[in-house]
């Protein structure tokens, strides 16, 4: 039967991960398998993989195909190099030390880019995470900043609305008082002609009656002057 090393989805939406799988070719993609031989999760960077490698290499070498995907898992992960050189002693091109020689070296020198890239990928989350700290940074004095000219403002305005409360209260207690002074005054100017008429008044009425009584007496009646003419 056709046997295939292919990758079997796992995981939920949007944040999915693999396993490795053999599998036959006719089955489903996330159903049975024959053997599983590691897992892929590219949710990392860089990607991390788990790999049996001498089940792989065992795998190949029974005639299984790999997929796409599976075949550069492979690569990556040099399974394909050491199945090639494996093809290469059994052609007599060398023997097993040179190729164990040579695949080792193959092997330093993919760990060495390996470890470059992740020495590279620790410099930029470095330096993504500085540059996000000067960025926080920086809105926090000037969140900092407008919040004090904010207070300063309300303090201002708080100041400002006590001053005028103060002003009002002070115009109101003169308001107050003020008119107590002028409605004494006004009674005391009030009393004053009242006083001078009651005067008047009584100073003019004995006059009007002396006046009356001198011209009275100073008129003969009529009994005087029959008395005067019998005479």
């Amino acid at each position: 039967m056709p046997v295939k090393i292919r990758l079997a989805r796992h995981g939920r939406k949007r944040y999915a991960y693999y396993h490795i799988v053999v599998a036959d070719s006719r089955a489903p993609r996330d159903g049975k398998y024959i053997e599983r031989i590691g897992s892929y999760n590219p949710n990392t960077n860089p990607a991390t993989i788990e790999l049996n490698f001498d089940k792989a290499l065992d795998w190949l070498g029974k005639g299984a195909q790999p997929t796409d995907t599976a075949r550069a898992i492979l690569s990556y992960k040099g399974v394909l190099m050491k199945k090639h050189l494996l093809e290469g002693v059994k052609k007599g091109a060398f023997d097993e030390a040179e190729a164990e020689r040579r695949f080792q070296k193959w092997m330093e020198e993919k760990e060495a880019k390996i470890q470059a890239k992740k020495d590279q990928v620790s410099a930029e989350s470095e330096k993504e995470r500085k540059a996000r700290l000067e960025r926080e940074a920086k809105i926090n004095a000037e969140r900092a900043e407008k919040l004090a000219k904010r207070n300063a403002e309300m303090a201002a305005e708080a100041e400002a609305e006590q001053k005028a409360e103060n002003a009002e209260a002070d115009a109101e207690e003169t308001a107050a008082e003020e008119p107590k002074a002028e409605t004494s005054e006004e009674t005391k100017a009030e009393e004053q002609p009242a006083a001078e008429e009651t005067k008047e008044e009584v100073s003019e009425e004995p006059k009007s009656e002396t006046s009356e009584e001198s011209k009275a007496e100073e008129k003969p009646t009529a009994s005087d002057e029959e008395t005067k003419k019998e005479e």
